[in-house]
């Protein structure tokens, strides 16, 4: 029996339950607006929530938000969005409206915290992740980019330096702390994209990164990404948008310098009730080219799909590429020619020599066409509160190549000279140095008829540049196509236990690789067919089957006769890693080890007999170690450190030397030991960081014919020593809300460290001698050793904003290769150094906004190099300077070969946002 002071106990309970229940179930309205500190602009789509409840919304056109149908009663609002830091406020809500009024957000330091949903990219943490950062945000890249080369938009981060190339669309390059990219590890979304037998990064192949990045973290040095084989000098983890929440979409076009246009549409479905969103978008450009004679034309494209099957578990699927031709400018010019050819007196700086017309249209013996989708589908897995488990399979499918001349060429190309100076005739080329591509093909069919075995051409004109009878004529052009198509398939997998302070990691990375490389031909040029020789298992066959140079087609890998060579290159890369990372919120440590096996197979079905066309297969062992500590000494200052050893496996060229399927004997690993020092400032006005940094790339090698008392010989130099050390300075300042001011100082001693001794072996692999590379101390050339940046963006009035950027570029020396026959000489002048030079460029935004709906149309203009600057970006020729000061410009000998940069350009593009 209930005692009736139990119940009446239990009655007061269930009264008070009642009373607060009733209190807490009256209803209220919470709204708001969010802006930018910077800027002052409207926040468009900002996140709002309520912390520990799946209640939310995002901000409309103009920056406002409104939650509804809350209870009343104390609440954390949780408000973030990408490229600021996320802040919290605790309200008191009331019965009826709830006004937070203005909420400013500050910029992220960390520009990309809030960008990463799914996916393997290791994201580095400033004052946290003892590493060298940069960041550009989403903003930077899509108002900056416009028409520029994609890697330009890093050119204002310490140690890098980018070029155009020969300027054809896509052909450009970029260098940390002066590493190429063949030395740096690109990844998108975490997944690497140098090329798997040489590690060259063509980024004509990742046009619509212009469209789709979300975000861009260059880690100098070391970086934190943990794959099978890290970088020497940096990675660059480029993050694409994560297929979106919200329903919208947006229309672009774009409009430049030289024809250049662009559409693009985009659509977002937003996350369905069962937890599906897709996200597409699509571009067209076109474009003729600054340089004379690079047209060129593409499509982008993109597709997200996203499903979330829990809180804990989620899919995303990811299908991107670029299909793309262009017209290039591959032939290196000398000076003179830029002086000779053009206007009189000035710097030709658009000048092509690999161009001309046929038929009265732009032709050119370089094409380059490629496509290479990549698709990718990521499982992101919330094992439990302390387990994680990220996976993402791709596979990626190449297919195209680039075009060039075959045949005898009748000095179309002078051997070894430049236009200017060349004693050949030139009779096919115009006074102003363009190819006559019509009287190329006059000179092709004037060729007498064929008279040898093969009937089907008996009559007909038949040309070689290796075959000369039967009326076969080796005084002809033609236009091969030389393929480098592949399948790329791999599989990168990461463990994460955290517990407390600490966290433990392991992964995996899975990599096969089969690249396929022939020649086929692609325009004939007035002839019947062409007699190729090249095949050593064939005596001989004339080929009259072409193929398109188009990247969407049949690229001739199956079904087309082949010519010249054919061979397959097939790699494998197997890598394990582990990390151990101490963190307790002021003191964070980590260390990370791996390492990997590669495998190396050649198959050459045009030089070895047709039983013996696989080599051997060449395992090679690799790994890493490395890590540091970062310490913030306040909320204000920190300093860290790291350090690492890596043994990295020879790229495909070096195991197999010569287009051989010989395995280079005693093959030995590059050795690169790297150890850096770092300082950071963090306030609300000021950002800054300070980095010391040293780099030993070591035990390299190279091969090279040399001559010891009067025999020939090869001489291998193994040991080839390069040590980059260096200081950077980066900062942000914001003296009012509207300004925000960013500079950059880079200061850069790159050398080669130590001369090399070397055996000399003669064709019969007795010794003849020694040889030796005197190269110590010599400069490494081909990117600027000393640049520095100062921007400005100056937010004017609502939806209004302007900036200016200076970039200047000193200390840039020649590029060459350590084995040249001048560094043979002990008194050699070392590397050719370049003038410096300063470049400024500006930009214009303007944004007009809907009322009372979700819809803004955002106008953009970009101007590069306002001042029409004229400056050598890179020389690929280390000729020193002439006594005579008229054979020399700006101190440099003209008989170099060179690229200029480009003069002025501009672009204006106008979106429509939904």
């Amino acid at each position: 029996m209930i005692k009736k002071s139990t119940l009446f106990q239990m009655a007061l309970m269930l009264f008070v339950t009642a009373t607060f229940s009733l209190s807490a179930m009256a209803q209220t309205t919470l709204k708001g607006k969010v802006v930018g500190t910077n800027s002052g602009d409207e926040l468009v789509g900002a996140s709002v929530s309520i912390k520990g409840t799946a209640i939310g919304t995002t901000t409309d056109v103009d920056g406002n938000f409104s939650i509804g149908n809350l209870t009343t009663g104390r609440k954390t609002v949780v408000i973030s969005y990408i490229g600021f830091e996320k802040i919290e406020k605790v309200m008191n809500l009331t019965s009826g409206m709830n006004d937070l009024g203005s909420i400013s957000l500050v910029e992220d330091n960390n520009l990309l915290s809030e960008i990463v949903v799914v996916g393997v990219t290791d994201i580095a943490v400033q004052r946290e992740t003892p590493v060298a950062i940069s960041n550009i945000s989403p903003r930077d890249i899509e108002e900056k980019v416009g028409n520029l080369e994609f890697p330009e938009i890093m050119k204002s981060t310490p140690s890098v330096y980018v070029t155009r190339t020969g300027g054809g669309y896509g052909d450009s390059r970029i260098n940390v702390r002066g590493f190429d990219q063949r030395n740096l590890a690109i990844m998108i979304n975490g997944q690497p994209v140098n090329d798997m037998e040489n590690g060259a990064v063509y980024w004509s192949n990742w046009q619509g990164l212009q469209d789709v990045a979300n975000g861009i973290q260059i880690q100098r040095g070391l970086g934190a990404t943990s794959i099978a084989v890290p970088s020497v000098g940096g990675t660059i983890n480029i993050v694409t948008k994560a297929t979106d929440k919200e329903a919208g979409g947006s229309f672009k076009i774009g409009a430049g310098n030289d024809g250049y246009q662009k559409v693009s549409a985009a659509y977002n479905s937003g996350i369905s009730e069962n937890g599906w969103a897709t996200s597409i978008l699509l571009a067209g450009w076109q474009g003729d080219g600054y340089v004379d004679g690079t047209k060129g034309q593409g499509i982008n494209y993109f597709l997200g799909v996203g499903y979330e099957v829990s809180p804990r578990s989620k899919f995303n699927f990811a299908f991107m590429g670029a299909g793309q031709w262009h017209h290039q400018r591959s032939a290196w010019l000398s000076i003179n020619d830029y002086e000779n050819f053009g206007t009189p007196g000035e710097i030709s700086r658009r000048f092509n020599s690999d161009w001309g017309l046929l038929n009265g249209e732009e032709y050119s013996f370089r094409r380059n066409f490629y496509n290479k989708p990549i698709a990718s589908i990521d499982w992101d897995w919330d094992i439990n509160s302390n387990l994680s488990l990220t996976t993402v399979l791709y596979g990626s499918w190449g297919r195209g190549g680039g075009t060039g001349p075959r045949g005898r060429n009748f000095e179309i190309y002078p051997f070894r000279t430049d236009l200017t100076n060349s004693n050949a005739g030139l009779d096919y080329r115009t006074s102003e140095g363009l190819i006559d591509f019509d009287g190329v093909v006059r000179n092709n069919q004037s060729g007498t008829p064929y008279t040898g075995d093969i009937r089907t051409f008996q009559g007909q004109v038949v040309g070689s540049n290796g075959f000369r009878d039967d009326g076969v004529s080796s005084n002809v052009a033609i236009r091969r196509a030389s393929m480098n198509s592949h399948n790329w398939y791999g599989g990168i997998s990461k463990l994460r236990y955290e517990t407390g302070n600490w966290t433990l990691g392991a992964g995996i990375d899975l990599r096969s690789y089969v690249g396929y490389h022939y020649r086929v031909a692609n325009d004939l040029l007035g002839l019947d067919g062409y007699y190729s020789t090249g095949n050593r298992n064939s005596a001989g066959t004339i080929v009259a089957q072409t193929i398109k140079a188009n990247p969407i087609g049949n690229t001739g890998l199956n079904d087309r006769q082949k010519i010249d060579y054919y061979n397959i290159g097939v790699v494998g890369w197997q890598g394990f890693n582990g990390l151990a990372e101490y963190n307790n919120g002021r003191i964070s440590a980590v260390i990370q080890g791996g390492v990997s096996n590669q495998s190396f197979q050649r198959k050459d079905y045009f030089d070895f007999p047709e039983n013996n066309t696989d080599s051997d297969v060449a395992n090679q062992l690799g790994g890493y170690l490395k890590g540091g500590a970062n310490f913030n000494i306040d909320e204000k200052n920190n300093i860290f450190f790291n350090a690492g050893l890596i043994s990295r496996q020879p790229i495909f060229d070096v195991v197999f030397q010569n287009f051989g399927n010989a395995i280079t004997e005693d093959l030995q690993n590059e050795d690169i030991r790297s150890i850096e020092l770092g300082y950071g400032y963090t306030s609300k006005r000021l950002n800054a960081n300070v980095n010391l940094y040293s780099t030993s790339w070591a035990n390299r090698f190279v091969s090279r014919g040399v001559q010891v008392n009067g025999v020939d010989g090869t001489a291998n130099f193994n040991g080839i020593t390069q040590l980059h050390t260096g200081i950077e300075i980066e900062t942000t300042y914001r003296p009012i809300d509207a300004l925000r001011l960013r500079g950059m100082l880079s200061v850069g001693n790159w050398v080669y460290d130590g001369d090399i001794q070397s055996t000399v072996f003669d064709d019969n692999q007795q010794q003849v001698g020694t040889s030796t590379l005197f190269v110590d101390g010599v400069r490494v050339g081909d990117a600027a050793q000393t640049t520095a940046a100062l921007s400005a963006d100056y937010n004017i009035t609502r939806g209004l904003s302007v900036d200016l950027g200076y970039n200047y570029y000193g200390n840039l020396y020649a590029d060459f290769a350590p084995e040249d026959t001048e560094f043979l000489s002990v008194d050699n002048k070392g590397a050719v150094k370049l003038p410096n030079y300063n470049l400024m460029d500006a930009g214009l935004t303007y944004r007009v906004s809907f009322k009372e709906s979700s819809k803004a149309v955002k106008f953009r203009l970009n101007v590069n190099n306002i001042f029409d600057t004229t400056y050598i970006a890179e020389s690929n020729t280390n000729i020193h300077a002439s006594d005579n000061a008229a054979d020399n410009y700006e101190g440099v000998n003209k008989e170099n070969f060179v690229w200029f940069g480009f003069g002025r350009t501009w672009n204006l593009s106008a979106s429509f946002i939904f």
